[in-house]
Protein backbone atom coordinates (compact mmCIF):
# COMPACT_ATOMS: atom_id res chain seq x y z
CA UNK A 1 0.00 0.00 0.00
CA UNK A 2 1.52 3.54 -0.85
CA UNK A 3 0.37 4.67 2.64
CA UNK A 4 -1.10 3.70 6.17
CA UNK A 5 -4.21 5.63 7.15
CA UNK A 6 -4.72 8.68 8.79
CA UNK A 7 -6.31 8.65 12.82
CA UNK A 8 -8.14 12.29 13.76
CA UNK A 9 -8.70 12.67 17.15
CA UNK A 10 -10.61 14.67 19.58
CA UNK A 11 -10.79 11.96 22.84
CA UNK A 12 -10.57 13.63 26.56
CA UNK A 13 -7.74 10.96 26.39
CA UNK A 14 -5.81 12.50 24.09
CA UNK A 15 -4.71 10.78 20.39
CA UNK A 16 -4.66 7.11 19.61
CA UNK A 17 -0.65 5.98 18.96
CA UNK A 18 1.08 2.74 19.08
CA UNK A 19 3.05 1.08 22.10
CA UNK A 20 4.43 -2.93 22.26
CA UNK A 21 3.03 -2.91 26.12
CA UNK A 22 -0.56 -4.15 27.30
CA UNK A 23 -2.78 -1.78 29.08
CA UNK A 24 -5.76 -2.85 30.84
CA UNK A 25 -8.18 0.01 30.33
CA UNK A 26 -10.63 -1.65 27.57
CA UNK A 27 -10.75 -5.40 26.69
CA UNK A 28 -9.69 -6.80 23.30
CA UNK A 29 -12.40 -8.61 21.89
CA UNK A 30 -12.13 -9.67 18.69
CA UNK A 31 -14.95 -9.41 16.13
CA UNK A 32 -15.87 -13.10 14.93
CA UNK A 33 -15.47 -13.32 10.69
CA UNK A 34 -15.73 -17.04 10.04
CA UNK A 35 -14.34 -17.98 6.12
CA UNK A 36 -14.41 -20.98 4.18
CA UNK A 37 -11.45 -23.53 2.83
CA UNK A 38 -12.65 -25.69 0.08
CA UNK A 39 -11.50 -28.73 -2.14
CA UNK A 40 -13.21 -30.44 -4.83
CA UNK A 41 -15.37 -32.65 -2.18
CA UNK A 42 -16.66 -29.36 -0.64
CA UNK A 43 -15.83 -26.21 1.90
CA UNK A 44 -15.78 -26.25 5.52
CA UNK A 45 -16.41 -23.48 7.61
CA UNK A 46 -13.80 -22.12 9.97
CA UNK A 47 -16.35 -20.65 12.61
CA UNK A 48 -13.78 -19.38 15.05
CA UNK A 49 -11.91 -16.87 13.32
CA UNK A 50 -11.64 -12.92 14.15
CA UNK A 51 -10.39 -10.21 12.86
CA UNK A 52 -7.67 -7.53 14.83
CA UNK A 53 -7.12 -4.16 14.73
CA UNK A 54 -3.60 -2.89 13.61
CA UNK A 55 -2.06 -1.50 16.24
CA UNK A 56 -0.75 2.19 14.49
CA UNK A 57 -5.08 2.92 15.28
CA UNK A 58 -4.66 2.14 18.86
CA UNK A 59 -4.82 4.64 22.11
CA UNK A 60 -0.93 4.55 23.91
CA UNK A 61 -0.35 5.80 27.28
CA UNK A 62 1.82 5.20 30.09
CA UNK A 63 1.59 2.10 31.85
CA UNK A 64 -0.69 2.24 34.66
CA UNK A 65 -1.75 5.92 33.45
CA UNK A 66 -3.72 8.00 31.32
CA UNK A 67 -0.52 10.26 29.94
CA UNK A 68 -0.31 9.92 26.00
CA UNK A 69 3.08 8.58 24.79
CA UNK A 70 2.53 10.52 21.43
CA UNK A 71 -0.13 12.93 20.68
CA UNK A 72 -1.57 14.64 17.29
CA UNK A 73 2.08 13.44 15.35
CA UNK A 74 4.61 13.89 17.75
CA UNK A 75 6.10 11.51 20.36
CA UNK A 76 6.11 12.32 24.03
CA UNK A 77 10.05 13.26 24.36
CA UNK A 78 9.98 13.28 27.70
CA UNK A 79 8.70 9.55 28.29
CA UNK A 80 10.39 8.51 24.86
CA UNK A 81 14.02 9.50 25.07
CA UNK A 82 14.74 6.70 22.78
CA UNK A 83 12.47 3.90 21.16
CA UNK A 84 13.67 0.62 23.63
CA UNK A 85 12.64 2.86 26.71
CA UNK A 86 9.33 4.38 24.91
CA UNK A 87 8.30 0.67 24.46
CA UNK A 88 8.86 -0.50 27.65
CA UNK A 89 6.60 2.51 29.73
CA UNK A 90 4.15 2.40 27.31
CA UNK A 91 0.89 0.29 26.93
CA UNK A 92 -1.64 -0.04 23.89
CA UNK A 93 -4.84 -0.53 24.74
CA UNK A 94 -7.86 -2.55 22.98
CA UNK A 95 -10.02 -1.50 20.86
CA UNK A 96 -13.65 -0.24 20.81
CA UNK A 97 -14.20 -1.89 17.16
CA UNK A 98 -17.89 -0.40 16.32
CA UNK A 99 -18.28 2.91 18.18
CA UNK A 100 -14.55 4.01 17.91
CA UNK A 101 -13.37 2.45 14.48
CA UNK A 102 -16.51 1.76 11.87
CA UNK A 103 -15.72 -2.14 12.04
CA UNK A 104 -18.46 -4.33 12.40
CA UNK A 105 -19.02 -8.46 11.76
CA UNK A 106 -22.45 -9.96 10.57
CA UNK A 107 -22.33 -13.42 9.81
CA UNK A 108 -19.52 -13.97 7.18
CA UNK A 109 -19.28 -10.26 6.70
CA UNK A 110 -16.57 -7.36 7.62
CA UNK A 111 -17.70 -3.87 6.71
CA UNK A 112 -15.23 -0.93 7.33
CA UNK A 113 -16.63 2.58 7.57
CA UNK A 114 -14.11 5.24 6.43
CA UNK A 115 -14.67 7.73 8.75
CA UNK A 116 -16.48 7.16 12.36
CA UNK A 117 -17.66 9.95 14.30
CA UNK A 118 -17.97 9.64 18.42
CA UNK A 119 -16.18 11.11 21.05
CA UNK A 120 -13.25 11.09 18.28
CA UNK A 121 -13.13 11.23 14.68
CA UNK A 122 -11.28 8.03 13.00
CA UNK A 123 -10.11 8.03 9.23
CA UNK A 124 -9.72 4.60 8.27
CA UNK A 125 -8.57 1.07 9.62
CA UNK A 126 -6.61 -2.12 8.67
CA UNK A 127 -7.50 -5.40 9.95
CA UNK A 128 -6.09 -9.26 9.96
CA UNK A 129 -7.59 -12.42 9.68
CA UNK A 130 -6.58 -14.04 13.06
CA UNK A 131 -6.36 -18.50 13.52
CA UNK A 132 -6.53 -17.76 17.17
CA UNK A 133 -6.45 -15.25 19.57
CA UNK A 134 -2.75 -14.65 19.46
CA UNK A 135 -2.01 -15.59 16.12
CA UNK A 136 -2.80 -14.95 12.66
CA UNK A 137 -4.13 -16.90 9.47
CA UNK A 138 -1.29 -17.86 7.75
CA UNK A 139 -1.97 -18.88 3.46
CA UNK A 140 -0.06 -20.38 1.37
CA UNK A 141 -1.80 -19.52 -1.92
CA UNK A 142 0.17 -21.18 -4.25
CA UNK A 143 -1.56 -23.90 -6.63
CA UNK A 144 -5.08 -22.55 -4.82
CA UNK A 145 -7.36 -19.94 -5.57
CA UNK A 146 -8.55 -17.18 -2.88
CA UNK A 147 -12.40 -15.94 -3.33
CA UNK A 148 -14.68 -13.01 -1.60
CA UNK A 149 -17.32 -11.06 -2.01
CA UNK A 150 -17.09 -7.42 -2.02
CA UNK A 151 -19.11 -4.69 -2.26
CA UNK A 152 -17.46 -1.22 -3.38
CA UNK A 153 -20.58 0.73 -4.29
CA UNK A 154 -19.45 3.64 -1.74
CA UNK A 155 -16.09 4.23 -2.50
CA UNK A 156 -15.81 7.17 -4.52
CA UNK A 157 -12.61 8.65 -6.59
CA UNK A 158 -9.89 8.90 -3.71
CA UNK A 159 -10.81 5.79 -1.74
CA UNK A 160 -9.48 2.28 -1.76
CA UNK A 161 -10.87 -0.67 -0.05
CA UNK A 162 -8.03 -3.41 0.02
CA UNK A 163 -7.55 -6.62 0.66
CA UNK A 164 -4.06 -8.11 0.30
CA UNK A 165 -1.33 -10.52 1.60
CA UNK A 166 1.85 -9.48 3.33
CA UNK A 167 4.64 -11.69 4.89
CA UNK A 168 4.16 -10.96 8.45
CA UNK A 169 4.84 -12.99 11.47
CA UNK A 170 2.39 -14.95 12.53
CA UNK A 171 2.52 -13.65 16.19
CA UNK A 172 3.18 -10.26 15.04
CA UNK A 173 6.56 -10.34 15.85
CA UNK A 174 5.92 -11.43 19.79
CA UNK A 175 8.64 -14.28 19.93
CA UNK A 176 11.34 -12.02 17.91
CA UNK A 177 11.35 -8.81 19.76
CA UNK A 178 11.58 -8.99 23.68
CA UNK A 179 10.23 -5.12 23.44
CA UNK A 180 7.05 -6.35 21.95
CA UNK A 181 4.44 -7.95 24.45
CA UNK A 182 1.81 -7.31 22.94
CA UNK A 183 1.89 -9.42 19.56
CA UNK A 184 -0.67 -10.39 17.24
CA UNK A 185 -3.63 -10.35 19.27
CA UNK A 186 -3.11 -6.58 19.35
CA UNK A 187 -2.49 -6.35 15.61
CA UNK A 188 1.52 -5.49 15.88
CA UNK A 189 4.22 -6.38 13.25
CA UNK A 190 2.99 -4.61 9.99
CA UNK A 191 5.18 -4.46 7.04
CA UNK A 192 4.96 -3.86 3.25
CA UNK A 193 6.35 -3.56 0.27
CA UNK A 194 6.19 0.84 0.72
CA UNK A 195 9.07 -0.29 3.53
CA UNK A 196 6.54 2.27 5.42
CA UNK A 197 7.84 4.49 7.70
CA UNK A 198 4.74 5.85 9.36
CA UNK A 199 4.71 2.49 11.78
CA UNK A 200 5.25 3.84 15.01
CA UNK A 201 6.55 0.42 16.17
CA UNK A 202 9.26 -1.47 14.55
CA UNK A 203 10.55 -4.39 16.40
CA UNK A 204 8.97 -3.97 19.20
CA UNK A 205 10.95 -0.83 19.85
CA UNK A 206 9.51 3.24 19.26
CA UNK A 207 9.74 4.42 15.68
CA UNK A 208 10.18 7.67 17.71
CA UNK A 209 14.08 8.44 16.87
CA UNK A 210 14.46 10.85 13.69
CA UNK A 211 10.68 11.04 13.70
CA UNK A 212 9.35 14.07 11.48
CA UNK A 213 5.46 15.19 11.74
CA UNK A 214 3.63 15.16 8.18
CA UNK A 215 3.05 18.64 6.76
CA UNK A 216 0.06 17.24 5.62
CA UNK A 217 -1.11 14.95 8.10
CA UNK A 218 -1.92 15.96 11.77
CA UNK A 219 -1.76 11.84 12.81
CA UNK A 220 1.00 11.08 11.24
CA UNK A 221 4.65 11.05 10.70
CA UNK A 222 8.09 9.45 9.59
CA UNK A 223 10.82 7.89 11.86
CA UNK A 224 13.96 6.98 10.94
CA UNK A 225 12.94 3.40 10.35
CA UNK A 226 10.89 1.53 7.77
CA UNK A 227 9.59 -1.86 8.30
CA UNK A 228 9.61 -3.89 4.12
CA UNK A 229 7.85 -7.32 3.23
CA UNK A 230 6.26 -8.68 0.29
CA UNK A 231 3.07 -8.01 -0.37
CA UNK A 232 0.35 -9.19 -2.89
CA UNK A 233 -1.99 -7.02 -3.75
CA UNK A 234 -5.30 -9.36 -4.55
CA UNK A 235 -7.59 -6.27 -4.57
CA UNK A 236 -6.95 -2.38 -4.12
CA UNK A 237 -10.40 -1.06 -5.40
CA UNK A 238 -12.83 1.80 -5.45
CA UNK A 239 -16.21 2.11 -7.34
CA UNK A 240 -14.01 3.30 -10.66
CA UNK A 241 -10.97 1.24 -10.81
CA UNK A 242 -9.50 -1.73 -9.61
CA UNK A 243 -6.05 -3.75 -9.87
CA UNK A 244 -3.93 -6.59 -8.72
CA UNK A 245 -0.35 -6.53 -7.77
CA UNK A 246 2.99 -8.50 -6.73
CA UNK A 247 5.29 -6.60 -5.13
CA UNK A 248 8.83 -9.29 -4.26
CA UNK A 249 11.23 -8.18 -1.84
CA UNK A 250 14.81 -9.20 -1.49
CA UNK A 251 14.64 -8.90 2.49
CA UNK A 252 15.27 -11.92 5.02
CA UNK A 253 13.66 -15.08 4.63
CA UNK A 254 12.43 -14.56 0.90
CA UNK A 255 10.44 -11.61 1.47
CA UNK A 256 9.69 -11.51 5.17
CA UNK A 257 9.55 -8.52 7.70
CA UNK A 258 13.06 -6.56 8.06
CA UNK A 259 13.21 -3.12 9.27
CA UNK A 260 15.06 -1.10 7.10
CA UNK A 261 16.96 2.33 7.25
CA UNK A 262 17.69 5.00 4.55
CA UNK A 263 17.96 4.01 1.01
CA UNK A 264 17.32 0.37 2.02
CA UNK A 265 13.36 1.91 2.31
CA UNK A 266 13.84 3.17 -0.73
CA UNK A 267 14.68 6.95 0.45
CA UNK A 268 15.83 9.12 -1.19
CA UNK A 269 15.99 6.71 -4.68
CA UNK A 270 12.28 5.17 -4.74
CA UNK A 271 13.15 2.23 -6.70
CA UNK A 272 16.88 1.42 -5.17
CA UNK A 273 15.39 -0.26 -1.89
CA UNK A 274 14.84 -3.41 -0.66
CA UNK A 275 11.39 -4.09 -1.96
CA UNK A 276 9.57 -3.18 -4.84
CA UNK A 277 6.94 -0.48 -4.47
CA UNK A 278 5.30 -0.19 -8.29
CA UNK A 279 4.89 -3.95 -8.51
CA UNK A 280 3.50 -5.40 -11.93
CA UNK A 281 -0.17 -4.44 -11.77
CA UNK A 282 -3.22 -5.21 -13.81
CA UNK A 283 -5.45 -2.32 -13.78
CA UNK A 284 -8.75 -3.20 -16.76
CA UNK A 285 -9.06 0.49 -17.41
CA UNK A 286 -5.17 1.26 -17.64
CA UNK A 287 -4.95 -1.79 -20.08
CA UNK A 288 -7.05 -0.21 -22.48
CA UNK A 289 -10.66 -1.79 -21.59
CA UNK A 290 -12.45 1.75 -20.54
CA UNK A 291 -15.98 -0.69 -20.24
CA UNK A 292 -15.29 -3.37 -18.26
CA UNK A 293 -15.09 -2.23 -14.47
CA UNK A 294 -17.39 0.24 -13.21
CA UNK A 295 -21.18 1.30 -12.48
CA UNK A 296 -23.03 -0.01 -14.74
CA UNK A 297 -20.26 -1.94 -16.65
CA UNK A 298 -19.54 -5.59 -17.25
CA UNK A 299 -18.26 -5.96 -13.82
CA UNK A 300 -21.01 -3.76 -12.35
CA UNK A 301 -19.77 -2.26 -9.04
CA UNK A 302 -22.65 -0.65 -8.23
CA UNK A 303 -23.43 -4.32 -6.19
CA UNK A 304 -21.63 -7.16 -4.63
CA UNK A 305 -19.59 -8.88 -7.09
CA UNK A 306 -17.32 -12.13 -6.30
CA UNK A 307 -13.90 -11.97 -6.91
CA UNK A 308 -11.50 -15.13 -7.78
CA UNK A 309 -7.64 -14.84 -7.98
CA UNK A 310 -5.75 -18.29 -9.05
CA UNK A 311 -1.87 -19.12 -8.23
CA UNK A 312 -1.10 -21.64 -11.40
CA UNK A 313 2.71 -22.94 -10.47
CA UNK A 314 4.85 -24.67 -13.10
CA UNK A 315 4.27 -28.22 -11.80
CA UNK A 316 0.92 -27.65 -9.84
CA UNK A 317 1.60 -27.99 -6.63
CA UNK A 318 1.97 -25.67 -3.47
CA UNK A 319 5.76 -25.73 -3.87
CA UNK A 320 6.15 -24.95 -7.79
CA UNK A 321 7.40 -22.01 -9.20
CA UNK A 322 4.56 -19.13 -9.55
CA UNK A 323 4.34 -18.45 -13.20
CA UNK A 324 1.23 -16.84 -13.84
CA UNK A 325 -2.00 -15.17 -11.70
CA UNK A 326 -5.19 -15.43 -13.04
CA UNK A 327 -8.22 -13.18 -12.13
CA UNK A 328 -12.13 -13.80 -12.35
CA UNK A 329 -15.37 -12.51 -11.09
CA UNK A 330 -18.56 -13.95 -10.91
CA UNK A 331 -21.83 -11.54 -10.73
CA UNK A 332 -25.78 -12.08 -11.37
CA UNK A 333 -24.41 -15.75 -11.99
CA UNK A 334 -22.13 -15.27 -14.58
CA UNK A 335 -18.42 -16.37 -14.42
CA UNK A 336 -16.66 -13.26 -16.38
CA UNK A 337 -12.94 -13.89 -17.36
CA UNK A 338 -10.49 -11.18 -16.91
CA UNK A 339 -10.64 -8.41 -19.42
CA UNK A 340 -7.60 -8.41 -22.17
CA UNK A 341 -5.33 -5.52 -22.83
CA UNK A 342 -6.32 -3.73 -25.56
CA UNK A 343 -3.19 -1.82 -27.45
CA UNK A 344 -2.89 -3.92 -30.53
CA UNK A 345 0.39 -2.94 -32.21
CA UNK A 346 1.88 -2.25 -28.80
CA UNK A 347 0.86 -5.31 -26.24
CA UNK A 348 -0.35 -9.19 -26.45
CA UNK A 349 -3.66 -9.34 -24.97
CA UNK A 350 -2.56 -10.71 -22.20
CA UNK A 351 -5.46 -11.38 -20.02
CA UNK A 352 -3.09 -12.67 -16.79
CA UNK A 353 -0.04 -11.68 -14.95
CA UNK A 354 3.15 -13.68 -15.58
CA UNK A 355 6.47 -12.87 -15.95
CA UNK A 356 6.01 -12.19 -19.98
CA UNK A 357 3.27 -9.77 -19.34
CA UNK A 358 5.07 -8.02 -16.75
CA UNK A 359 7.79 -7.49 -18.97
CA UNK A 360 6.43 -6.38 -21.87
CA UNK A 361 4.22 -4.22 -20.03
CA UNK A 362 7.15 -2.38 -18.41
CA UNK A 363 9.06 -1.69 -21.57
CA UNK A 364 5.25 -0.77 -23.75
CA UNK A 365 4.87 1.66 -20.79
CA UNK A 366 7.99 3.40 -19.70
CA UNK A 367 7.46 2.10 -16.32
CA UNK A 368 10.32 1.86 -13.66
CA UNK A 369 11.56 -2.29 -13.71
CA UNK A 370 11.97 -2.75 -9.80
CA UNK A 371 9.64 -5.34 -9.91
CA UNK A 372 12.27 -7.63 -12.19
CA UNK A 373 15.26 -6.07 -9.90
CA UNK A 374 13.42 -7.46 -6.94
CA UNK A 375 13.44 -11.49 -8.80
CA UNK A 376 9.66 -11.21 -10.07
CA UNK A 377 7.12 -13.21 -9.86
CA UNK A 378 9.40 -16.51 -8.91
CA UNK A 379 10.47 -14.69 -6.36
CA UNK A 380 7.18 -13.61 -5.37
CA UNK A 381 6.03 -17.45 -5.36
CA UNK A 382 8.95 -18.21 -2.73
CA UNK A 383 7.63 -15.72 -0.76
CA UNK A 384 3.91 -16.90 -0.86
CA UNK A 385 4.98 -20.42 -0.47
CA UNK A 386 6.43 -19.06 3.09
CA UNK A 387 2.95 -18.57 4.20
CA UNK A 388 1.28 -14.86 4.83
CA UNK A 389 -1.38 -12.67 6.26
CA UNK A 390 -4.37 -11.37 5.04
CA UNK A 391 -5.10 -7.69 5.32
CA UNK A 392 -8.40 -5.46 4.99
CA UNK A 393 -8.21 -2.01 5.04
CA UNK A 394 -9.79 1.16 4.25
CA UNK A 395 -7.99 4.03 3.57
CA UNK A 396 -7.42 7.33 1.65
CA UNK A 397 -4.02 8.27 0.09
CA UNK A 398 -1.79 11.66 1.58
CA UNK A 399 1.25 11.08 -0.97
CA UNK A 400 -0.48 10.95 -4.17
CA UNK A 401 -4.31 11.62 -3.75
CA UNK A 402 -4.95 7.68 -5.46
CA UNK A 403 -4.62 8.94 -8.29
CA UNK A 404 -2.17 5.96 -9.18
CA UNK A 405 -5.51 3.94 -9.25
CA UNK A 406 -8.14 5.52 -10.44
CA UNK A 407 -6.92 8.69 -12.31
CA UNK A 408 -4.38 9.99 -14.76
CA UNK A 409 -1.04 9.44 -13.47
CA UNK A 410 1.36 11.16 -13.20
CA UNK A 411 -0.13 13.82 -13.70
CA UNK A 412 1.74 16.15 -15.78
CA UNK A 413 1.74 13.10 -18.97
CA UNK A 414 -0.54 12.76 -21.96
CA UNK A 415 -3.45 10.59 -20.30
CA UNK A 416 -4.09 9.20 -24.09
CA UNK A 417 -0.52 7.70 -23.93
CA UNK A 418 -1.24 3.50 -22.92
CA UNK A 419 -0.27 3.16 -19.20
CA UNK A 420 -1.09 6.60 -18.09
CA UNK A 421 -4.59 6.60 -17.73
CA UNK A 422 -6.10 4.27 -14.98
CA UNK A 423 -9.50 5.73 -14.08
CA UNK A 424 -12.02 8.20 -14.71
CA UNK A 425 -11.31 10.54 -11.94
CA UNK A 426 -10.00 13.69 -12.43
CA UNK A 427 -6.28 14.68 -11.65
CA UNK A 428 -7.29 17.12 -8.82
CA UNK A 429 -9.27 14.59 -7.03
CA UNK A 430 -9.17 12.32 -4.04
CA UNK A 431 -7.58 14.98 -1.75
CA UNK A 432 -7.87 13.68 1.94
CA UNK A 433 -9.72 16.75 3.27
CA UNK A 434 -11.70 16.63 0.76
CA UNK A 435 -12.47 13.25 0.92
CA UNK A 436 -12.79 12.70 4.23
CA UNK A 437 -15.23 15.82 4.20
CA UNK A 438 -17.62 14.58 1.26
CA UNK A 439 -17.55 10.96 1.74
CA UNK A 440 -18.64 10.98 5.44
CA UNK A 441 -20.76 7.44 4.49
CA UNK A 442 -18.04 5.47 2.47
CA UNK A 443 -17.60 1.72 3.18
CA UNK A 444 -16.41 -1.56 1.97
CA UNK A 445 -17.88 -4.78 2.50
CA UNK A 446 -15.84 -7.60 2.17
CA UNK A 447 -18.07 -11.10 2.76
CA UNK A 448 -18.13 -14.74 2.32
CA UNK A 449 -14.10 -15.43 2.12
CA UNK A 450 -12.75 -18.50 0.42
CA UNK A 451 -9.77 -20.36 -0.21
CA UNK A 452 -8.88 -23.82 -2.03
CA UNK A 453 -8.12 -25.80 -4.73
CA UNK A 454 -8.72 -24.58 -7.97
CA UNK A 455 -12.02 -23.95 -9.42
CA UNK A 456 -13.49 -25.40 -6.10
CA UNK A 457 -14.55 -22.37 -4.64
CA UNK A 458 -17.12 -20.49 -6.94
CA UNK A 459 -19.57 -21.53 -9.61
CA UNK A 460 -21.83 -20.19 -12.26
CA UNK A 461 -22.18 -20.07 -16.38
CA UNK A 462 -19.08 -18.47 -17.96
CA UNK A 463 -19.57 -15.82 -20.81
CA UNK A 464 -17.51 -14.18 -23.37
CA UNK A 465 -16.60 -10.96 -23.38
CA UNK A 466 -17.18 -8.89 -26.60
CA UNK A 467 -13.87 -7.19 -28.10
CA UNK A 468 -13.53 -3.58 -26.29
CA UNK A 469 -13.16 -0.93 -28.33
CA UNK A 470 -10.27 1.18 -28.62
CA UNK A 471 -9.39 3.73 -25.74
CA UNK A 472 -9.76 7.12 -26.69
CA UNK A 473 -6.70 8.77 -28.90
CA UNK A 474 -4.95 4.83 -29.19
CA UNK A 475 -3.64 4.73 -33.15
CA UNK A 476 -2.22 0.96 -33.11
CA UNK A 477 1.50 1.57 -35.27
CA UNK A 478 0.88 0.89 -38.72
CA UNK A 479 0.79 -3.00 -39.51
CA UNK A 480 -0.94 -4.23 -36.57
CA UNK A 481 2.45 -5.93 -35.49
CA UNK A 482 2.37 -6.40 -31.83
CA UNK A 483 6.14 -4.98 -30.81
CA UNK A 484 7.08 -2.98 -27.87
CA UNK A 485 9.98 -0.50 -27.79
CA UNK A 486 13.46 -1.45 -27.39
CA UNK A 487 14.79 -1.37 -24.05
CA UNK A 488 17.21 -3.33 -21.56
CA UNK A 489 15.01 -5.08 -18.29
CA UNK A 490 16.90 -6.92 -16.16
CA UNK A 491 15.67 -10.69 -16.36
CA UNK A 492 13.53 -11.70 -13.07
CA UNK A 493 16.55 -13.05 -11.18
CA UNK A 494 15.99 -15.75 -8.58
CA UNK A 495 17.14 -15.16 -5.24
CA UNK A 496 18.02 -19.36 -4.71
CA UNK A 497 19.25 -21.81 -7.06
CA UNK A 498 19.17 -21.25 -10.56
CA UNK A 499 16.81 -24.14 -12.27
CA UNK A 500 15.96 -24.35 -15.91
CA UNK A 501 12.40 -25.37 -16.30
CA UNK A 502 11.36 -27.44 -19.30
CA UNK A 503 8.61 -26.56 -21.79
CA UNK A 504 5.73 -28.40 -20.61
CA UNK A 505 5.55 -31.86 -22.22
CA UNK A 506 2.65 -33.12 -24.15
CA UNK A 507 1.60 -35.30 -21.56
CA UNK A 508 0.25 -33.96 -18.06
CA UNK A 509 1.56 -35.38 -15.05
CA UNK A 510 -1.32 -36.50 -12.65
CA UNK A 511 -3.04 -33.97 -10.76
CA UNK A 512 -2.28 -31.22 -13.44
CA UNK A 513 -4.11 -29.09 -15.59
CA UNK A 514 -5.52 -30.59 -18.92
CA UNK A 515 -8.28 -28.37 -19.80
CA UNK A 516 -10.78 -25.27 -19.57
CA UNK A 517 -11.41 -22.07 -21.29
CA UNK A 518 -8.30 -20.02 -21.92
CA UNK A 519 -6.25 -23.30 -21.47
CA UNK A 520 -3.36 -24.63 -23.76
CA UNK A 521 -1.04 -27.27 -22.40
CA UNK A 522 -1.35 -30.78 -22.44
CA UNK A 523 -4.51 -32.00 -22.66
CA UNK A 524 -3.23 -35.72 -22.54
CA UNK A 525 -3.18 -37.05 -19.18
CA UNK A 526 -0.42 -39.85 -17.82
CA UNK A 527 -1.05 -43.31 -17.67
CA UNK A 528 -3.61 -44.06 -14.89
CA UNK A 529 -5.21 -40.61 -14.85
CA UNK A 530 -8.43 -39.38 -16.20
CA UNK A 531 -8.65 -35.65 -17.22
CA UNK A 532 -11.51 -34.46 -15.23
CA UNK A 533 -13.62 -31.18 -15.21
CA UNK A 534 -13.83 -29.55 -11.99
CA UNK A 535 -15.65 -26.13 -14.11
CA UNK A 536 -15.20 -24.73 -17.29
CA UNK A 537 -11.96 -23.03 -16.32
CA UNK A 538 -10.16 -25.96 -15.01
CA UNK A 539 -9.80 -29.68 -15.62
CA UNK A 540 -7.83 -31.83 -13.66
CA UNK A 541 -5.54 -35.14 -14.37
CA UNK A 542 -6.94 -36.95 -11.45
Amino acid sequence: MLSSTTLLVSLSLGALSLAQQVGNYTAETHPRLPWQECTRSGCTTKSSASVVLDSNWRWTHITGNYTNCYTGNTWNTSICTDGATCASKCAVEGANYQSTYGITTSGNALTLKFVTRGENTNIGSRVYLMESDTKYQMFNVLNKEFTFDVDVSQLPCGLNGALYFVQMDSDGGLAKYSGNKAGAKYGTGYCDSQCPRDIKYINGEANSDGWTASPNDTNAGTGGYGTCCAEMDIWEANSISTAYTPHPCRTDNDGGQQRCTGQQCGTPIRHDGVCDPDGCDFNSYRMGDRTYYGKGLTVDTSKKMTVVTQFITDNNSTTGTLVEIRRLYVQDGRVIPNSKVNFPGLLEPFDSLSEKFCDDAKRAFGDATSFQKQGGLAHMGRSLAKGHVLVLSVWDDHTANMLWLDSSYPVDADANKPGIARGTCATDSGKPPDVESSSPNAQVIFSNIKFGDIGSTYSGTPITLPQAPLPPGYNPPAGGTTTVPTSTIPSSTPTGPSTTNPAPAATQTKYGQCAGLGYNGPTQCAAGTTCTQINQFYSQCI
